[in-house]
């Protein structure tokens, strides 16, 4: 027997997004049911070769669904991940809503897998930041070879990681641009297109952002709390893909061609590093494609043992539907949740 399978944001960018990937992967789903907000309601999605029709969230029966991915904001998840827990649905959460929860396991596949065990506490399990997905997936590998004592990242975040609304808003300016309108900026504290902005979410007392600060305990959190990170986030005119300026001071001696090496072979990570024009990737390249790109690897002079590289994701899918799809593989292939016998 397949899984029932929920999506609950069905119409928003990583909703679609985790419904391709499920059919993509050949995810085991008997029935997979589109949920999203009440004036959403009736709105068709694609689902592989068919077409699903989305149900309202509000008067969803999840009674006979095991598996619910969430990709709904905050606001939704901390209102009804505990009730569909509750209903004996596993909830895969996409927001920030529950990451810092003692009681709630915070997963990147490829990272920390068996602490995925620790979902029965709440029935939930939450998806990482999108910017600290990639980053820990490049990091593993490495903290294990060498432990990373330090960490200081500048990420180029694209437009995408805040929502359809900001890829619409970064195209209409662009377009302004070109046809010499006016530029309006609906989603963005400052113009966009053809600009940087360095305020990704709210401030914060200590003059960092709040995405700054989720990847600093995210990362605490998913693979060593005693790594000291210090991030500067920075919003870029770029649709999809978010990229990783990283700089480590580790506590043991690492050559660039040995992190080379350790990084091809590590799971999620793709290296591509030569040392001529066009010999790294860049978001562009990185879109639509699964893997944790990695390139400009080099031993950094400055700090005793320092390694800098660059890392590259496409956020809507490692950074949150496609490693949602990997947790919910993770459970089925531990055999953590099973097919229920009230299917049959």
């Amino acid at each position: 027997m397949g899984f029932h399978v929920a999506v609950v944001g069905a119409t928003g960018n990583v909703g679609r997004e985790i419904l391709d990937i499920l059919a993509e992967r050949g995810f085991p789903a008997d029935k997979v049911t589109a949920l999203a907000s009440r004036r959403s309601q009736g709105t068709e999605v694609s689902f592989g070769d068919t077409t699903l029709k989305c149900e309202a969230l509000e008067t969803a029966d999840f009674s006979t669904v095991d598996i619910c991915l969430m990709s709904a904001g905050g606001d939704v998840s901390r209102e009804w991940a505990p009730k569909i827990g509750k209903a004996g649905a596993v909830v895969i959460d996409n927001s920030s809503a529950f990451r810092m929860d003692p009681d709630v396991p915070l997963i990147v596949p490829e990272v920390n897998a068996d602490a995925v065990v620790g979902f029965t506490k709440k029935n939930i399990i939450a998806n990482p930041n999108c910017s600290t997905a990639q980053l820990v997936v490049a990091l593993k590998p490495i903290h294990e070879r060498a432990k990373i004592k330090r960490a200081v990242v500048a990420t180029y975040q694209s437009v995408s990681g805040a929502g359809k609304d900001a890829m619409d808003d970064l195209f209409a300016q662009t377009r302004a641009v070109f046809v010499s309108d006016s530029v309006e900026s609906k989603k963005f504290p400052k113009r966009m297109a053809f600009n940087l902005i360095p305020q990704i979410d709210v401030f914060m007392e200590d003059g960092s952002t709040k995405e700054e600060w989720k990847m600093v305990v995210e990362t605490k959190k998913i693979l060593d709390p005693k790594i000291k990170l210090v991030a500067t986030c920075v919003r870029v005119p770029v649709f999809i893909s978010h990229s990783e300026a990283v700089h480590l001071e580790l506590e043991e001696p690492l050559s660039a061609e040995e992190a080379r090496d350790i990084l091809r072979e590590a799971p999620g990570c793709l290296v591509i590093d030569k040392h001529e024009p066009g010999g790294y990737i860049t978001p562009y390249e990185a879109a639509g494609e699964d893997a944790t790109y990695i390139s400009r690897i080099r031993e950094d002079p400055t700090v005793e043992n320092g390694l800098a590289m660059w890392v590259v994701s496409d956020n809507l899918r490692k950074g949150a539907a496609l490693n949602a799809v990997q947790i919910a593989e993770l459970l089925v292939n531990r055999k953590l949740i099973k097919a229920p016998a009230k299917a049959a």
